[in-house]
């Protein structure tokens, strides 16, 4: 088990960051994961528990599988939207 340190992006930012709805703010939590030095074995542990929700190890969890990210609510467009 590794320890975490009060020098932790999670220790040092309210936890709500984590547990967004938006993909920006899945962008900016994702960010604050990216040079933890326990990101390693904060997705390690989020898979294992099969964690439901929340960015976890900058990896963006729902329903306990880790996706590259969150899909818009509601359903999907039938026509492709030009960029």
């Amino acid at each position: 088990m590794v320890e975490i340190t009060e020098n932790v992006p999670c220790t040092l930012t309210p936890p709500e960051v984590f547990f967004v709805e938006r993909p920006d703010q899945v962008a900016v939590a994702k960010a604050l994961c990216a040079d933890c030095p326990v990101r390693a074995a904060c997705l390690a542990g989020a898979t294992e528990r099969g964690e439901p929700v929340g960015v976890w190890g900058g990896e963006l969890f729902v329903d306990g599988v880790a996706v590259p990210f969150k899909r818009g609510r509601g359903r999907p467009r039938k026509v492709p939207v030009a960029v």
